[in-house]
């Protein structure tokens, strides 16, 4: 993930990820980092709206290279 810093932060302590296509598919904590102090890994829904909120610890994620629909 291009914003997280990985020097013993704990996870979901961050309360907005940028994110991009190459972290799909998007999960709660995400994967690199520890998960035993934060909440169940929940897969969450970002393609459609480019954005998405974690239902456990509220948590922002903004897909930054959303790819637009033809036309736009």
């Amino acid at each position: 993930m291009s914003n997280v810093n990985l020097c013993g932060e704990e996870a979901c302590a961050k309360r907005r990820h940028d994110i991009t296509q190459a972290d799909l598919p998007l999960s709660c904590p995400p994967s690199n980092q520890r998960v035993w102090d934060a909440h169940p890994r929940v897969y969450l829904p970002i393609l459609a709206a480019g954005c998405c909120v974690c239902p456990y610890c509220g948590t922002e994620y903004v897909l930054i290279d959303r790819a637009k629909p033809h036309g736009e």
